[in-house]
């Protein structure tokens, strides 16, 4: 009786890696990080937006961030947030370069047109991919890891938030400069291209197509993927022309 327990217990576990590790499995993995990504981002927004909205000084983004850096929940959803993005990054380095070589297999036996039945946004998902995971990368350095792992984040003089960093000081003196504007800015513009195949592919995927409801979903796939990259890239635009007198 064991041994069977057991044979059924490994069967059970091989079928879960074959899924996993197969292309259909791994489109799966890549829709439901990239769903979980994509909720992610609109409470990431609601959250910066308190850097143009409220005129306080950077109290209210000062205490969001204390908030999101101490709570355990939001700590421990930080942790699987950052999983997330890796497992979905390299999943999609995988599919990419896969279908890349299926495509370089097929070249030679007969002419693709490579933009048949596939959005520009499709063809080039794996290289926007890699962009955006080199501005990800930036982008947690140059804020999460110098709030955490430096000296350079001044305190944040409040009470009832003893040892809190000013991280409002060091994102306004980081858009003090127009290159880092344009750099954050054109990150979004590629962010929003990913989103919009994205969150249409993301739920084609898993099969949540309907005649009836398709249409609205993709709808709110195009007003997310402009809406969403656009709230992010006013910020550093805004807090630049606040530094230059313009607002």
């Amino acid at each position: 009786m064991a041994t069977k327990t057991a044979d059924r217990s490994n069967s059970q576990v091989g079928w879960f890696q074959k899924m996993i590790t197969s292309s259909v499995g791994q489109k799966i993995v890549m829709s439901l990080t990239g769903l979980f990504l994509i909720i992610f981002l609109v409470v990431h927004l609601i959250g910066n937006l308190q850097l143009v909205m409220v005129d306080d000084e950077g109290y209210s983004f000062n205490t969001y961030a204390y908030f999101m850096t101490n709570n355990p929940v939001i700590k421990t959803t930080s942790i699987l947030l950052y999983a997330f993005i890796l497992i979905h990054a390299i999943q999609g380095l995988v599919l990419w370069y896969y279908n890349r070589q299926a495509r370089g297999t097929t070249r030679y036996a007969v002419k693709v047109d490579r933009t048949a039945g596939a959005s520009k946004s499709s063809i080039y998902m794996g290289s926007l991919g890699m962009v955006i995971l080199a501005f990800i990368i930036i982008h947690l350095v140059q804020f999460w890891g110098q709030m955490h792992f430096t000296d350079n984040v001044s305190a944040f003089s409040a009470e009832g938030y003893d040892g809190a960093k000013d991280l409002y000081a060091l994102v306004s003196a980081t858009y003090e400069s127009i290159w880092m504007v344009i750099f954050y800015v054109a990150a979004m513009i590629f962010i929003a291209f990913h989103l919009w195949h994205g969150f249409r592919s993301a739920f084609q995927t898993l099969g949540l197509n309907h005649k009836k409801y398709t249409p609205f979903i993709k709808a709110v796939g195009y007003a997310y993927s402009v809406l969403v990259p656009l709230g992010f890239a006013v910020i550093p635009v805004i807090m630049y022309l606040r530094h230059q007198g313009a607002l």
